[in-house]
């Protein structure tokens, strides 16, 4: 029964994202992004994704839609007509990001992308670099310390930022000591800020890495009080819910919230120091 039960959660979860998708018109760049990399078995370090979990499978396309969404309105925002773009994924455990954004951007008659992955697993470094991608082994919050320094036209930081220690640290630093035009982040959308830490409050055994340990999980507000400070403005926001506006299936929040988030929050930043300036112990 209880395995009935669940299966029926999940099937009723399935079809909530496959609505959100479409009612955000994300559809058609979700399938693009399929033929992209039909594969993503080892997306993440941790743990390997079943390519027959209709479920699993769904949750990360549409997720990556929409985090490629945001990417694509950055690049419009790009003043001048590029004839190359720098682009540096922080966080990146995969590639995948990176690769999409490569072809995406070909049918926009940009082919020259310097693409660069930063990761401090070793896994997912040498992993990024077996499919013939640049990527360096480094902490983000190490990231500004490089010899040659960082420069991007365009950062990348999908959900990154909640597996940091010191958030603000870190975006002031890139802010200060970092060259982009634009970065984007994205991280869980939750509507109450809380201290994650679960291996901590569930008293799991056995070893963490920062890949699956989430320190602060924050509401939008709160995100976006700490991106002001550190040095940005908020030039696009976007809150992606993984279910739909629509009655019925607008229901299925409540399992969202239960069993995952209600969706993902991303914004495209700018630097602004209007407020970190007038800070005076950095």
């Amino acid at each position: 029964m209880k395995s009935l039960i669940k299966n029926f959660v999940y099937k009723m979860l399935t079809v909530s994202l496959k609505l959100s998708n479409h009612e955000r018109g994300e559809y058609s760049l979700k399938q693009k992004l399929s033929k992209i990399v039909p594969d993503l078995t080892n997306q993440y370090t941790t743990f390997k994704i079943d390519m027959k979990n209709t479920y699993l499978v769904n949750k990360i396309r549409c997720q990556h839609s929409f985090q490629m969404s945001l990417a694509l309105k950055a690049i419009e925002l790009l003043k001048d007509e590029k004839e190359s773009i720098n682009l540096v994924d922080i966080g990146d455990s995969s590639g995948t990001h990176l690769i999409y954004l490569e072809k995406l951007l070909a049918e926009k008659n940009i082919h020259n992308v310097q693409a660069l992955s930063v990761n401090l697993d070793p896994v997912a470094v040498e992993k990024i670099k077996a499919k013939g991608l640049n990527a360096i082994l480094s902490k983000a919050e190490e990231l500004h310390l490089q010899p040659d320094g960082i420069k991007a036209d365009i950062f990348l930081s999908y959900e990154m930022l909640e597996h940091l220690f010191n958030p603000i640290s870190f975006m002031h630093n890139m802010a200060e000591k970092s060259e982009c035009e634009y970065f984007i982040i994205t991280v869980p959308y939750v509507q109450r800020s809380r201290v994650a830490l679960q291996f901590v409050k569930q008293q799991y055994e056995g070893e963490f890495q920062a890949e699956n340990t989430h320190v602060f999980e924050l509401s939008p507000l709160d995100w976006d009080v700490i991106f002001k400070f550190s040095g940005w403005e908020i030039v696009y926001n976007d809150k992606y819910t993984q279910y739909p506006k629509s009655f019925p299936f607008n229901l299925t929040k409540y399992f969202w919230q239960k069993l995952d988030f209600d969706g993902f929050y991303g914004v495209i930043l700018k630097k602004n120091n209007s407020y970190s300036k007038r800070y005076l112990d950095w």
